[in-house]
């Protein structure tokens, strides 16, 4: 029993020992005379401390509105032509002018076409009532000299019926008529073609890449391309004529392709656009 207590009481080597910590040493506190030297002779303004801390609040607030702000206002640059500017030129009034004078054009272009086409007829009717007398046989005399009478052969009168045609389109003066159609399509057509661009400009600030745009350049196109060529057919050529049928009738194949388009942009106008 006694040997129990005795090792109990004795700490074994094998076990980890604390370690032992020098009593910690305390310094004695300054006197209360250097403590005052330290103190400042003038205390902080508390209404200068306030200034300095709300100019601080400030300066950040804006960096942050700068940084929200600055791309809208690159926006603006891009978009100069749909903030209201134009007043009426962005309206619905505007835009509907496109459609109504472009739809009216394409009636005319078509009108146009009908008196170039008679116009044809004149000069083509020449060229058959030329060929036809080629075929008529010489009138048979009389021993006499006299000219026999015999009825009218059928070429006779086919050249009689061809004549009287000729100069009933005469009377139509369809060949100042087609020119004068002609220079009305160039000028107008040319100018609301760059119209309807403008237009488009002013209602959106942009132009969008489509067939409706691409053809529309192309109908202008050819309304230039034909006009060029009337020099050379005044002077007779039947080439120049052929290459003025065929870009007129591009032209009226491109018109007939914009109704599909030019309708589903004027509905767009009338969702996106008020009066006037």
């Amino acid at each position: 029993m006694f040997m129990a207590s005795t090792l109990c009481l004795l700490k074994p080597s094998f076990l980890p020992q604390k370690p032992h910590h020098a009593p910690q040493k305390l310094h004695p506190l300054p006197p209360i005379s250097a403590r005052l030297k330290n103190i400042p002779k003038d205390p902080p303004n508390p209404q200068k401390l306030l200034d300095h801390h709300n100019s601080n609040i400030l300066k950040s607030a804006s960096l942050s509105l700068t940084a929200i702000t600055f791309p809208f206002l690159l926006e603006q640059k891009d978009a100069l032509a749909v903030g209201g500017e134009f007043g009426i030129l962005e309206g619905r009034t505007f835009a509907l002018i496109h459609p109504i004078v472009m739809g009216s054009l394409f009636l005319y272009t078509l009108w146009a076409g009908y008196l170039g086409w008679q116009w044809r007829r004149v000069r083509t009717i020449q060229n058959e009532i030329n060929e036809l007398k080629k075929q008529v046989k010489p009138t048979q005399v009389t021993p006499q000299g006299k000219p026999l009478e015999a009825p009218p052969s059928q070429i006779e009168l086919k050249i009689q019926q061809l004549t009287e045609e000729r100069k009933e389109l005469l009377k139509g003066s369809y060949r100042d008529r087609h020119y004068n159609a002609g220079s009305i399509l160039l000028g107008f057509g040319v100018l609301e073609a760059v119209g309807g661009g403008l237009n488009t400009w002013f209602r959106t600030g942009k132009l969008f890449p489509s067939p409706h745009l691409f053809a529309g350049i192309a109908i202008a196109v050819s309304w230039a391309l034909a006009a060029a060529l009337v020099p050379s057919m005044q002077k007779g050529s039947e080439t120049a004529r052929s290459l003025h049928i065929a870009l007129n009738t591009l032209n009226v194949l491109l018109f007939v392709s914009q109704i599909p388009t030019g309708f589903d942009i004027l509905l767009r106008v009338f969702e996106f656009t008020k009066w006037p």
